[in-house]
């Protein structure tokens, strides 16, 4: 059996425009500088807790959970602006489906935004767990959230992959023992991926299914 364990943000969609502007939303209600949407590329990855501490100025960070309170209001109310799944992974996905790969979904972001933007944008999708950052467990690149994915199949021995566009995700899927795909399309860049020791890099999502299949 294979389980190909997905990243949400800079992997399966484009989020990084609603990200942005709920984090300078709250930048904005707390007469903190605003930051320009390149600049959150390397911001976003290690959950929303992180994404506001990196927003604040230096002398701020204490004031992080303000500006989460903020990020939550207004992107509950605004995570589907202008986000968007990349062009040609609904075909991969399907196409996984097809072959038989058992689907999910481990991602940082808060778990009851995932689970929302996952069902929105891609309701034909069979996954079995979509999971994300909440008190329950750390984030990535702990790994107890492949964990959880994997005790849907507590008797199959599986061929697993974790498919990222970040350092964070190719060190869950070391740390998980599993083989690490990093998405070169995401908020990082090749270099990153390469420097942080992907087993496989993908171009483009149609690349994912060659490595898999």
């Amino acid at each position: 059996m294979k389980i190909a364990v997905f990243d949400l943000d800079g992997t399966l969609a484009d989020t990084l425009a609603d990200l942005a502007d709920a984090v300078n939303y709250g930048l904005r209600k707390m007469n903190c500088p605003e930051h320009k949407l390149e600049e959150y590329r390397y911001m976003v990855g290690n959950g929303a807790k992180k994404l506001c501490w990196r927003a604040l100025p230096d002398d701020m960070k204490k004031d992080a959970p303000e500006l989460l309170g903020y990020f939550r209001e207004y992107y509950s109310a605004h995570l589907l602006d202008k986000t968007c799944v990349y062009k040609g992974m609904h075909e991969v996905l399907r196409k996984l489906s097809a072959e038989g790969v058992k689907l999910a979904v481990a991602t940082n972001k808060p778990e009851d935004a995932a689970r929302e933007l996952v069902a929105e944008l891609l309701p034909d999708i069979d996954f079995v767990r979509v999971l994300g950052g909440t008190s329950r467990r750390p984030v990535k690149p702990d790994t107890q959230i492949i964990a959880e994915i994997f005790a849907a199949f507590p008797d199959e021995p599986a061929e697993a992959y974790m498919i990222g566009d970040s350092n964070v995700d190719v060190q869950t899927a070391d740390n998980a023992g599993i083989t690490a795909v990093g998405c070169a399309w995401g908020f990082r860049c090749r270099a990153e991926l390469e420097a942080a020791g992907a087993d496989y890099i993908a171009d483009k999502p149609e690349d994912i299914l060659s490595i898999i299949l």
